[in-house]
């Protein structure tokens, strides 16, 4: 079984690097290089669109289960084929556009949203030797890439001449802007450890083992594990996730910026919002969960790139998890959860990284400032920085008036 299994690995890394380096030999060189980019996007976007399909009715299941009852259930085997019946839907649906829209930007902005975050996908290494572009300085071009989605949502919202969809498209603008700094500066604390700005480079550097028992992942280290948690909470937020989703406040705005949407426009922007969020998961499990790495070393003979997507599914469920548990913030709740909380412990959580650093590894002394020290000013700015928003809340005994 372990040669087998190092085999296939090895069979797909290898394609995979003669895809990239090498191309069709038989085409003419001058070519080469757009034939080889061609076949690299047709394989992320086919890989990516097939993840979109089952990971819509994953989430329904689970949702369906956290909240007893059953989800989909009728489409093919235990409703597994669901997604085609919604696609088919989907595509006979009419295409509505305002009469007084703005209609280039009108369609324009779902295609800026899914091309932008289709470009993340392409620094990810998706395995040993799998990284579809190899950059030095991918994860700029990650959250470069990504950028263009909050240009795309507000184009819907500007464009679709709609006092309801500008406000939406405008709230939208501003969390994405507002979140986008703690996500950010989240991530400087590996890029300060790793000293790289290559998704490759940070993936080995998380190789081995502490006591060939503990694998070297940046999420078992007390700065990795709380950059982890302001990661994932900023990344929700950024990507419009419950308990962040103010942009599609039912009760104000209603659909948010693609309230004049319809049809397949409608579609490819709910595909946006599942491919930043596959995004942050890929990007996630890169920086802090050891990537392709396997947890133990004795589990090694099993493809590399199926740790990433076994990885990759156990982030997407947990913000699955949160949909279904936490209630919806206000927008100023919202606000004041990114400025006055999450913003400062970023900041605490990166000096405390450069105390890690330079603690240095000379046995006792070190030990007791990485392990003891670190944790504990990590979790006193946590709990200074939340007395200081529960001081703030003015939090008091609900009261309630009823009619005479």
């Amino acid at each position: 079984m372990m040669p087998l299994l190092s085999f296939i690995d090895f069979q797909i890394e290898e394609k995979m690097i003669f895809l990239k380096n090498w191309g069709l030999s038989f085409l003419p060189e001058c070519i080469q290089p757009l034939f080889n980019a061609i076949i690299l996007v047709c394989i992320v976007v086919a890989i990516v669109s097939c993840f979109y399909a089952v990971a819509t009715v994953f989430e329904r299941k689970g949702l369906g289960r956290l909240q007893n009852r059953p989800g989909p259930h009728r489409i093919g085997l235990w409703g597994f084929l669901q997604p085609i019946a919604d696609g088919l839907k989907i595509f006979l649906k009419e295409d509505i556009v305002p009469k007084k829209a703005d209609k280039v930007v009108f369609f324009l902005a779902p295609g800026v949203m899914i091309a932008s975050l289709f470009c993340t996908f392409a620094v990810i290494p998706y395995g040993r030797g799998m990284t579809p572009v190899e950059l030095d300085a991918a994860l700029l071009f990650f959250f470069a890439a990504s950028a263009g989605s909050e240009v795309g949502s507000f184009m819907a919202g500007w464009s679709s001449h709609n006092k309801y969809s500008l406000l939406g498209g405008m709230r939208a603008i501003a969390q994405m802007i507002s979140f986008e700094l703690p996500l950010i500066l989240s991530t400087v604390t590996v890029v300060m450890i790793a000293g790289t700005l290559s998704l490759t480079a940070v993936v080995e550097a998380q190789s081995g083992y502490w006591n060939n028992i503990i694998p070297k992942w940046y999420i078992f280290t007390p700065w990795g594990f709380f950059a982890f948690l302001l990661f994932i909470v900023a990344g929700s937020a950024e990507m419009n996730r419950a308990p962040f989703d103010l942009a599609e406040g039912d009760s104000e705005l209603i659909a948010g910026f693609m309230i004049e949407y319809s049809g397949f426009r409608y579609a490819m922007i709910y595909m946006a919002e599942y491919f930043g969020i596959f995004a942050t998961c890929a990007l996630g499990t890169t920086l802090f969960l050891g990537g392709y790495h396997p947890p133990l070393g004795c589990l090694s003979i099993i493809p590399t790139f199926i740790w990433f997507f076994i990885k990759l599914h156990l982030l997407f469920f947990c913000i699955i998890w949160s949909r279904a548990t936490f209630p919806r913030l206000r927008a100023d709740q919202l606000m004041n959860f990114c400025w006055k909380f999450l913003f400062p412990l970023s900041i605490a959580n990166i000096v405390v990284t450069i105390i890690w650093h330079f603690a240095g590894n000379d046995g006792g002394t070190s030990l007791l400032i990485k392990w003891g020290v670190c944790p504990l000013l990590i979790i006193g700015c946590y709990y200074g920085l939340a007395s200081l928003m529960y001081k703030d809340a003015h939090i008091a005994p609900r009261t309630y008036t009823y009619a005479e």
